[in-house]
């Protein structure tokens, strides 16, 4: 069905943004215990570090190449579908786990995953950015987000959790059960978010979207803050369990380091427009944000205290919690209504770009060098982009 030219009811935009928001907060709690289980049982068959960091990464190549027909897809087709499409893929995968044990197993359920994880992503990221503008709008995607890091805080130690108690398999039956829940809150989204519009088929071209990352200042802010934190929390997600499994740290552990980043994330996210106001705007959000990143992802591979490695990750939790939905706001108030899902799938294409040599560049480092200089020169290439970004903002301004 098309997009009518009637504007949903608040009753619509209530029920969208609550459905869309458990949606993908299942859909994280999955890709989150994914995160663990996949490491770990990476690490059981005895991959090195550069492997590991392989099998984690090759699965992003995919939705690289992919976004921006998807985010066609998202806009003609609506939302809905593509929701619901995209949990049932988050089913799928897992189950590859089950079917080919091995590390076979283990790349099939990361490319599938990936990609219905993209779809997701891109769909909800464009119903949320329709329920509203300016302030709305960040409030929304504060909520949104903080419904994502909900799953993230919930998925790992779940994972690590269930892992010590019972093993690698029940965990991943788990994950399938959380997929399922994501993909029948799909069921509930109503108004516009099951409709799609036409459009014309210029706007999704490639020549399109690089003519915005081009010219246009707010697309280039958002897409530089994506990649510096984006790259921060997938080498910190990959590479913390194996390097706290070096130190012999339990599986329970590892999941509640991880969860305590996501928790703090997750805390600061509802009151996103108090803190921009709080900082001095969002200008000085989007640089002081990415360095509270830098610092705490520098700084976790020098210590083996566990109390220490707490504080690095509310550090990274709280840079990261303001960091992301900014930058989708940033993003989708710099671009007409036609251009959002383009827009969003450039942004998802940065950052699934970084996520595939994020790891695979930390675990070639880890390989010659310790783990404390890994993440060190890690956080350099994250200060190179606030650099940036910092450079950016003299063309920027606070709307």
């Amino acid at each position: 069905m098309i997009k009518s030219d009637f504007p949903d009811s608040s009753r619509q935009l209530a029920i969208n943004l609550v459905a869309i928001c458990f949606s993908l907060a299942g859909t994280f709690v999955a890709q989150t215990m994914l995160l663990i289980t996949v490491p770990l049982s990476a690490f059981e068959l005895g991959a090195s570090p550069f492997f590991i960091g392989l099998i984690l990464s090759v699965p992003y190549l995919l939705p690289l190449v992919m976004a921006i027909p998807f985010s066609e897809i998202v806009t003609r087709a609506g939302g809905k579908i593509v929701i619901i499409t995209g949990g049932f893929g988050m089913i799928l995968g897992p189950a590859a786990v089950l079917v080919f044990p091995g590390f076979s197993g283990l790349i099939l359920v990361q490319i599938i995953v990936s990609i219905a994880h993209m779809a997701m992503i891109l769909a909800g990221q464009s119903i949320v950015s329709s329920l509203g503008k300016g302030k709305k709008l960040e409030k929304y995607f504060g909520w949104y987000t903080t419904c994502l890091s909900a799953g993230q805080l919930v998925g790992p130690i779940l994972a690590g959790w269930i892992i010590d108690a019972s093993g690698i398999t029940l965990s991943v039956l788990v994950t399938m059960v959380a997929s399922f829940f994501a993909m029948l809150s799909g069921f509930f989204l109503t108004g516009s978010a099951a409709l799609g519009r036409r459009v014309k088929r210029p706007l999704f071209e490639f020549q399109a979207q690089t003519y915005l990352l081009k010219e246009n200042v707010g697309v280039k802010v958002s897409i530089a803050l994506t990649v510096a934190v984006v790259f921060a929390l997938s080498a910190y997600g990959t590479f913390l369990p194996i390097y706290l499994k070096s130190l012999e740290v339990s599986a329970t552990m590892i999941g509640a380091l991880v969860s305590l980043r996501a928790l703090f994330s997750m805390l600061v996210r509802p009151f996103m427009p108090l803190v921009i106001g709080w900082v001095g705007g969002r200008s000085t959000a989007i640089i002081w944000s990415p360095v509270l990143v830098a610092f705490g992802f520098m700084l976790t591979g020098m210590t083996d205290n566990l109390l220490f490695l707490s504080l690095l990750a509310v550090l990274i939790g709280l840079g990261s919690g303001v960091s992301q939905p900014l930058s989708m706001v940033v993003l989708v108030e710099s671009v007409n209504e036609d251009q959002r899902s383009g827009a969003l799938a450039v942004r998802l294409m940065a950052n699934r770009g970084v996520q595939f040599l994020a790891p695979l560049s930390l675990g070639a480092l880890a390989e010659i060098m310790p783990f404390g200089l890994a993440f060190l020169f890690g956080g350099a290439f994250i200060f190179i982009f606030i650099g940036l970004i910092t450079f950016m903002m003299r063309s920027f301004k606070d709307e």
